[in-house]
């Protein structure tokens, strides 16, 4: 296992401990982060987002595999399910992530998963019809940077 390879792994076993602090610590200063829900979040977003998420995480359990180093990118793949908690429904969402380092940090993080298929699951009814629409997504997207914005407030990490 290469050095970033270990980096990734490292950073997933935190991941399944819900340790943000060590997740928090693998970013570089200068990091950004994307998924569908969660765009061009910097360094501080992105470390905020995790420890929200997982600080709110509950039942949520995470698999992961097929970490793999290319050149300066190492792919991996994980899996968490978790009850969404606006909805209460249960969800399994695949996720194929993508990360590019620099001196033992992550710079880009980009995870990638079925959207519509996640709304399906965490919205039910709602995200099974509209799910696929881009206000819908666009709305997803609004209400979790609010969720982010407030909690880096709340928490004095901004």
């Amino acid at each position: 296992m290469t050095t970033n390879e270990q980096l990734i792994h490292q950073f997933y076993i935190a991941f399944q401990q819900k340790d943000y602090r060590t997740m928090q610590q693998s970013y570089a200063e200068n990091a950004v982060f994307n998924d569908a829900v969660f765009t061009n979040l910097d360094a501080q977003q992105a470390r905020a987002m995790w420890q929200m998420l997982i600080s709110r995480s509950g039942d949520m359990t995470l698999n992961f595999g097929n970490i793999k180093q290319t050149e300066n990118k190492v792919t991996a793949y994980w899996e968490a399910q978790y009850t969404f908690t606006a909805t209460g429904n249960k969800v399994v969402n695949k996720i194929n992530a993508e990360f590019e380092i620099e001196d033992g940090k992550i710079v880009k993080h980009t995870d990638t998963f079925d959207f519509y298929k996640w709304a399906k699951q965490a919205f039910g009814a709602g995200g099974f019809l509209l799910g696929w629409t881009s206000s819908f997504k666009e709305k997803v997207r609004q209400t979790a940077k609010k969720k982010l914005d407030d909690y880096l407030k709340k928490t004095n990490l901004h």
